[in-house]
């Protein structure tokens, strides 16, 4: 008679057995592979900036370079949160000599945006990362006009 007709059991216990060391043993190698992967990947990204920062961003406009008061200046971030960043968005105006000034946000990445009738709108990522970072902007008058 065949072995297997006889002691079913006592196989597939063996084989779990089997399976459960190899599976003890490949753990570690496992663990040890997605460590270092992490590492790799902390490795390649760049440290986030610290602080605080004050952005004033002064608006001109066209080739003269007047400064373009009451526009609407938008800066959009993040600010850390405890489980995940938190977007901001401030709405500012420019006062009558172009210049629009925040109060204190995270250094880094920030979008600004800026609205103003008359203007292309205006949007682009600056990097910021001293305590008082001056951003200057010349707007554009538009190609055509629609009436």
């Amino acid at each position: 008679m065949d072995d297997w007709s006889v002691h079913p059991a006592k196989h597939s216990c063996t084989n779990v057995r089997a399976f459960t060391l190899a599976l003890l043993l490949a753990l570690p190698f496992a663990l040890a592979l997605a460590v270092r992967a992490q590492s790799d990947k902390d490795q390649q990204a760049p440290a986030k900036p610290t602080g605080t920062a004050e952005v004033r961003i002064e608006l001109t406009g066209a080739d003269t370079k007047k400064p373009i008061a009451d526009a609407s200046v938008y800066l959009k971030f993040t600010q850390d949160g405890l489980l995940r960043d938190k977007p901001i968005e401030l709405n500012l105006k420019t006062n009558q000599n172009g210049v629009a000034r925040s109060p204190q946000i995270p250094k880094g990445r920030v979008l600004i945006q800026i609205v103003m009738p008359g203007w292309k709108t205006f949007g682009q990522y600056f990097e910021v990362d001293r305590d008082e970072q001056v951003i200057q902007i010349n707007l554009e008058r538009p190609t055509t006009r629609w009436f």
